[in-house]
């Protein structure tokens, strides 16, 4: 059966610019659900009211539109209380969701790995676990006297639903925290290969998918290793890792994560806790920001936002403004800013050199000499740094490279003379360029 919707929403404080976004970013929720959207209405309140969210006149109104329009479902801006879904529920004689009710609805339906699905089904468990409500014809009356012999069916049912539900919350916790240990082993061993991480954030839908697709195209060549994209809300639900090489044997891993929304459930952060420790632990961000969307500022902020309740702090951002092709200049220029377009490759190279420079700042530039029977420290410096000038002596070879500043500490034995690429007046990157 299609479903057909009438979308509602209240404005308590918001300016009417924002709210109309919001309204308009529930109809993208929808659509991205397969629902139609056939209807709307809004109304301005101080408070919510308890008993059905909108006040009773709007109830009414909602009643003869339903009627209208042969809608089958309501959909809700905000998370509703169970009493009010239930309350909705009776007076329309229709099915009644709210925006978090609708985010998880999504999530499920997109989830592909293990991990995904597991953090998907137990948010959907913990929104669901307050909201056990049976129809008053199945429930028993509760009887009186003592003892358990006496409580009604209807009772002992909801009772027995609730055990269940925290029974598989708990089994499904502890085989998520399996997957989470190996994520963190996984984690660690990369620290220990001393590769740096730098994570792409952001809204849903502002390309950061297309950007990793992007710099893989660039870097690689290939589309092997490319990760789903698309012009949809949360195309991207799982974290995706791959390796970015650069000229010089640099290379980083870039990860791609699950953009965040206005009202984003705090049942999905918590439950991509897990998955967003990525970004907790990297040594850049970069923060993709839909430029071509007119509310980017109030997306940048909500990120922002998000970032800083996860714990995410004290991590240099790079602002990635995405989409500029879509906008028409001049751009006004941004501190650790630059304008992209994923899509068509522009501004991807600036992007890279911004990376570049922020994750290998600690390089240096250093003359090398190292005797002709210490050919695996030769070797090293091949594989894991960029060898400037090669010059073989009568004893041994003098190398000038640049590497990190910990491998030029680890082999300080064999370093003549160390300067800092900067004042040597070189660009690290020409080779890049």
């Amino acid at each position: 059966m299609e479903r057909k919707a009438i979308i509602v929403g209240v404005n308590r404080h918001q300016s009417l610019e924002n709210f109309t976004y919001s309204m308009e970013e529930l109809a993208n929720l929808s659509a991205a659900c397969h629902i139609s959207v056939l209807g709307e209405i809004a109304q301005n309140l101080q408070h919510f009211d308890k008993t059905y969210y909108i006040g009773s006149g709007k109830v009414e109104e909602l009643q003869t539109l339903i009627a209208e329009l042969e809608a089958n479902i309501v959909i809700f801006d905000d998370e509703l209380s169970p009493s009010q879904i239930r309350n909705l529920e009776a007076k329309l004689d229709c099915e009644v969701i709210d925006r978090t009710m609708l985010i998880l609805e999504i999530f499920a339906s997109r989830a592909k790995t293990k991990e995904s699905q597991l953090q998907v089904e137990i948010a959907r468990l913990n929104y669901l676990l307050p909201r056990l409500v049976g129809s008053q014809e199945s429930l028993g009356r509760q009887g009186g006297g003592a003892g358990l012999k006496n409580r009604g069916a209807g009772e002992t049912k909801l009772e027995l639903d609730r055990r269940k539900i925290e029974i598989k919350i708990s089994a499904l916790s502890k085989e998520l925290e399996q997957l989470v240990a190996r994520r963190k082993i996984q984690r660690r061993q990369r620290s220990k290969n001393e590769i740096p991480v730098v994570s792409l954030v952001g809204y849903t839908n502002a390309g950061k998918s297309t950007l990793m697709n992007a710099m893989l195209k660039v870097h690689h060549g290939d589309v092997e290793k490319q990760v789903f994209e698309k012009n949809m809300l949360f195309a991207t639900l799982e974290t995706s890792v791959r390796k970015i090489h650069l000229s010089g044997n640099k290379s980083f891993l870039l990860t791609d994560t699950v953009g965040f929304i206005h009202k984003l459930p705090h049942h999905l952060v918590k439950a991509f806790r897990s998955t967003l420790e990525e970004v907790m632990e990297a040594d850049l961000l970069v923060h993709v920001i839909d430029y071509s969307n007119p509310f980017h500022e109030e997306q940048k902020k909500l990120t922002n936002q998000v970032l800083q309740e996860l714990g995410v702090e004290n991590i240099p951002v790079l602002y990635a403004y995405n989409k500029s092709d879509k906008v028409d200049g001049p751009f006004p220029p941004h501190e650790n800013g630059v304008y992209i377009s994923a899509k068509t490759g522009q501004g991807i190279e600036k992007c890279t050199k911004l990376i570049n420079e922020h994750i290998f700042h600690d390089y240096l530039q250093c003359e090398l000499f190292i005797p002709y029977t210490e050919g695996a420290v030769i070797s090293y410096f091949n594989e894991n740094s960029q060898i400037l000038t090669t010059r073989y002596e009568e004893e041994g070879t003098l190398l000038v490279v640049e590497c990190k500043k910990a491998d030029a500490e680890k082999y300080q034995q064999y370093v003549q003379k160390e300067n800092k690429t900067a004042k040597e007046g070189r660009d690290p990157y020409d080779s890049y360029k």
